[in-house]
């Protein structure tokens, strides 16, 4: 059985992620994705919401493909996750030349790590790749309308998040409050 690993923090998963996963599933007969625990990126949703979603945004798509997917939180070395869920292929998404530098790096250092385990590059197709999970969130805090970047579900949750109040006002209420 060929296992790949798609690491990220899909915080959230958009329509790139998705694009990724529908591909890389013809690459594997099982496809583990990553959801990366890390608190220095300040995630919008917790592990469980990043989770919840990436199984309920999957679930579809192993039916079409016949490739199980399974949602997996990890926080060690991307490369002990790879040994830790017997994955043979690492699968990056890529967007611009800007990632293909960073990617180059870790491909040398998880090599370097286990030279047992490939990374695979997948290009975003083109109508995705703009998108970034930063983007999006940044979008909707900002009001805007991310439909286009997220499927329905994500995107009502990217609602309900960022409707929620963060303390006593936000800081344009309180900015306008001592205007008056």
């Amino acid at each position: 059985m060929r296992i790949g690993l798609y690491p990220g923090t899909f915080d959230p998963v958009t329509l790139g992620h998705m694009d990724i996963i529908r591909r890389a599933t013809s690459l594997v007969d099982k496809l583990v994705v990553g959801v990366a625990i890390n608190q220095d990126k300040s995630p919008m949703f917790s592990l469980e919401e990043r989770i919840g979603m990436l199984r309920a945004e999957c679930v579809e798509l192993s039916e079409q493909t016949g490739a199980e997917i399974m949602p997996y939180p990890f926080k060690n070395l991307l490369i002990d996750c790879a040994r830790d869920v017997g994955a043979s292929i690492i699968v990056r998404g890529l967007r611009a030349v800007a990632d293909f530098e960073y990617e180059f790096q870790m491909v040398g250092m998880n090599r370097t790590l286990d030279d047992s385990v490939e990374t695979v590059f997948l290009m975003a197709e083109a109508r995705h790749q703009a998108i970034a999970s930063k983007l999006v969130k940044e979008i909707a805090r900002l009001g805007g309308d991310v439909s286009r970047f997220v499927t329905p579900p994500v995107n009502e949750a990217l609602k309900q998040r960022v409707s929620k109040p963060e303390g006593a006002g936000t800081w344009h209420q309180k900015a306008s409050d001592s205007l008056k």
